[in-house]
This record gives structure tokens, sequence and C-alpha cells, in this order.
């Protein structure tokens, strides 16, 4: 008892210590090959206390879980700007990447305490793999996502000589052209 009571107090004299240093006399944060520093912003947010980029996520998760929602995907070339393909997309994309189990399993789970498990066939497994807010495992091809003045939904998704584009609305799309000219 008194080697955890010893112990306890330690740890307490410890962390007491650590929070009275003044910022002046913490070691030197992380900074550049050339000197700057990190530097920190405080981010104005709503009365709800959310920013900008989190209710942009809530409105994607929201548009993109519609029941009966239809969208346009434009696949189109990054050299001339025609448009290669284009399709009505029942409900959304889905990334190849994205599953609905987890891929790795940490053994069997007695289900007493664990958090986080995944019941496979009959039996309760542990996992380190966590649910995104779609509610399934894996990684989503990178993209852009915007919501435009008319609050319209864009995806943009950039990928060697095309790119997709998925819209909520149908658009007219302007073929780019480009003139290079060698002196």
């Amino acid at each position: 008892m008194k080697k955890f009571l010893f112990a306890f107090l330690t740890m307490l004299g410890l962390f007491l210590f650590t929070s009275c240093i003044d910022d002046s006399q913490r070691p030197n944060q992380q900074q550049s090959d050339s000197g700057v520093k990190k530097a920190t912003v405080k981010v104005q947010t709503a009365p709800d206390g959310t920013t900008i980029e989190q209710r942009n996520i809530e409105k994607r998760l929201k548009r993109d879980n519609e029941i009966g929602d239809i969208k346009h995907l434009y696949i189109i070339s990054s050299y001339t700007g025609d448009v290669l393909e284009y399709s009505t997309v029942q409900g959304k994309v889905t990334s190849g990447g994205k599953r609905l189990s987890p891929k790795t399993v940490n053994g069997y789970s007695a289900g007493v305490n664990d958090n986080n498990y995944v019941d496979i066939g009959n039996k309760r497994f542990i996992t380190d793999e966590l649910l995104d807010d779609g509610g399934t495992y894996g990684e989503s091809a990178p993209y852009l996502y915007w919501f435009d003045t008319q609050d319209n939904y864009h995806q943009y998704f950039p990928s060697g000589g095309t790119y997709l584009h998925i819209s909520d609305k149908p658009l007219r799309i302007r073929k780019a052209n480009l003139s290079l000219s060698i002196e």
C-alpha cells in the first residue's frame, strides 16, 4: 500500500509541477529548417460551435445518403475537355476500397467490455478498424467536393488523363481548348 501511495503522490507532484511551467520554459516546439514555427489560428464558429468545414462534411453526408437521390457523373478528358462518358448515378458513387467488414481482427472477443468488435458469422472479433461516418470500413478515393452558390453539390476526382465530376444537377460542360506555341 505504501508503494502505491508513494507512486501516486510522485505522479501527482510531477503533474502539478509540469502544469505550472509557463510556455517560455517549455522545450522548443517543432520548427522548419528555415526557423518557422507552427502557427495557430482561432477559427470562427457558428452559434452551435461548428466550423464551415464541419458543416460541409455534415451536408455532404446528408446529401450522399438521401434515399432515392440522383446524381450526374461526367468523365472528362484532361487533355481535350471532351466529355468521354456521362451517366446518372442512383444514390452516390462508392469507392472500390470501401467495405462492410474490417480487413483485420485481433482475436476473439469475450464480449464483456470490448467496445470495438465486429460479428462475423456467429463469432465476435475485436478489431482496430473504425467505421467511418458513412458506416463503412476502408478508404475513399481522394476527391474534392463543394457546394456552389445555388447550393448544388459537386465532387471532383482528379486522375491521370481524365477526371470525374459528380453533381446533383445536370451540368453544361464547356470544352476547354488549350493552344500551345513553340517559338
